[in-house]
């Protein structure tokens, strides 16, 4: 039931059923001789009945399957499912008082005429109320469905893995590039398939480009699918190295298994498209707490963080370093779970560029030694974990400037502020274990990851003592 013209003739058939099968059988000949009685019913009246209640109770079970599985597209499927429902009860209602009116009687008058005609008021004003909030609080999913949609239009989706991109280009080499997406867009539009998923809609643009909702038919999971353009470069012998370095950076962050780190399950290229396809998940983002007055208790900040720090030194002693530690890229899940997104996603759309000197990650969590464009290791990935705490304790990051020169020189040899002399209250153990990893010269940070989270729990353990 993934389109409307099939749940349309579904519900038409179950409909027509409900409605007619219970009358015309009730007339056969044989009806009369039914040996079940109910409520003091004669058997045509008894049969009619139970056909009629049969019908009605699977119309109700479609529409409850239709408002589960039918796509949400943010257009037309969107409004039908909202509607569903309420147009569904309201069809009932009204099939179940003929019935009762053409063979119940007794039934009504069992229960009082007077109290079965303000039921029946009271249900249909309910129902006409639900109907109009659904109509109107999803009336411009109606109106999408009539417009024709921009091929640069955005949606933005609360609870995905979509942030804004991470990379460091000239302003004309972006517009080019986005240009270029959005061309492909309009003229080919989202691809029906993408190995074995297949593709519900576009989610938005990520790092690597443009972002999807895709499904798993064959064990019913939905998944999160990024996609990257490999087809951007002439040369054979070079789109064969792009090929590999990228699948064999999938292949490594792809084996991450860690509770705390987004799973990657599956990557594979399709029509000059390169894909990821990884967990879903539903949640905010720790940027939705990175700014007044929407700040968590640092009581709350320090143990998130410790967990990012456990999980990236997992990842770290696996090799891979994630490259675009920020706010955006940490989520924490409806059941308070912290999860890191993107692992590696940096490295792999370095693989699809063919300009040089291109360097990855967002500008104001980068590492001194990311900007210099050295080898980086997992005291990058450190001093960006504490960029983003200075950030989510005091609501503004470390290093601020009106242009990304500026900002990159900041990074690189302006000392970050005092983080007492914006938060009074904080403990200065907490601004002690700061200052070390946000310490210019990696060598002077913490040498692993797993001892800058043993010294953010100590703090939190200091506090609580």
């Amino acid at each position: 039931m993934t389109n409307a013209s099939s749940w349309a003739f579904q519900y038409l058939l179950v409909a027509i059923v409900a409605l007619f099968a219970g009358p015309i059988l009730s007339k056969l000949s044989g009806a009369q001789s039914f040996p079940l009685t109910l409520f003091g019913l004669n058997s045509a009246q008894t049969i009619r009945l139970i056909i009629e209640g049969i019908g009605l109770a699977m119309l109700g079970l479609l529409s409850i399957r239709a408002f589960r599985q039918m796509p949400d597209n943010g257009r037309g499927f969107s409004f039908l499912r909202q509607l569903v429902l309420p147009v569904t009860t309201l069809l009932i209602v009204i099939a179940a008082d003929k019935t009762f009116r053409a063979v119940g009687q007794s039934l009504i008058s069992q229960f009082g005429s007077a109290h079965y005609t303000l039921t029946y008021a009271a249900l249909l004003a309910f129902i006409g109320l639900w109907i109009t909030a659904a109509w109107l609080l999803n009336l411009d999913a109606l109106h999408r469905f009539f417009s024709k949609p921009s091929a640069s239009t955005r949606r933005k989706e609360p609870a995905t893995q979509i942030e804004e991109t991470g990379e460091i280009h000239s302003e004309e080499e972006s517009e080019e590039q986005e240009s270029r997406i959005d061309i492909h867009a309009a003229l080919n539009g989202p691809p029906a398939m993408l190995g074995r998923y297949k593709v519900l809609k576009e989610l938005g643009r990520g790092s690597m480009g443009v972002v999807y909702l895709g499904k798993d038919p064959t064990i019913q999971r939905f998944v999160a699918i990024k996609t990257m353009q490999l087809n951007e470069i002439d040369d054979a012998d070079k789109l064969q190295d792009v090929k590999a370095r990228f699948f064999r950076e999938a292949e490594s962050t792809g084996r991450l298994s860690h509770p705390n780190i987004v799973t990657i399950f599956d990557a594979g290229e399709e029509h000059d498209l390169g894909y990821i396809a990884m967990e879903l998940l539903q949640g905010t983002t720790l940027k939705d707490w990175s700014r007044k007055p929407n700040l968590m208790p640092f009581q709350k900040v320090i143990p998130i963080l410790a967990t990012v720090a456990e999980a990236m030194d997992y990842a770290h002693q696996q090799g891979v370093v994630h490259r675009d530690i920020k706010p955006a890229n940490i989520m924490l899940t409806n059941d308070e779970t912290v999860k890191i997104m993107d692992f590696g996603i940096a490295k792999m759309a370095t693989s699809s560029k063919t300009q040089t000197n291109i360097v990855m990650g967002t500008p104001t969590y980068m590492s001194p030694e990311q900007i210099a464009g050295k080898k980086v290791d997992g005291r990058s990935d450190m001093f960006s974990l504490a960029v983003v705490m200075f950030e989510l304790l005091t609501g503004r990051p470390p290093f601020m400037a009106d242009n990304v020169s500026a900002l990159l020189f900041a990074i690189a040899h302006t000392p970050h502020p005092s983080l007492r002399a914006i938060r009074p209250d904080v403990p200065p153990i907490l601004k002690d274990v700061l200052d070390r990893a946000l310490h210019k010269d990696p060598v002077h940070r913490y040498r692993r990851a797993n001892e800058f989270a043993l010294e953010l729990r100590s703090c939190v353990e200091g506090l609580a003592a």
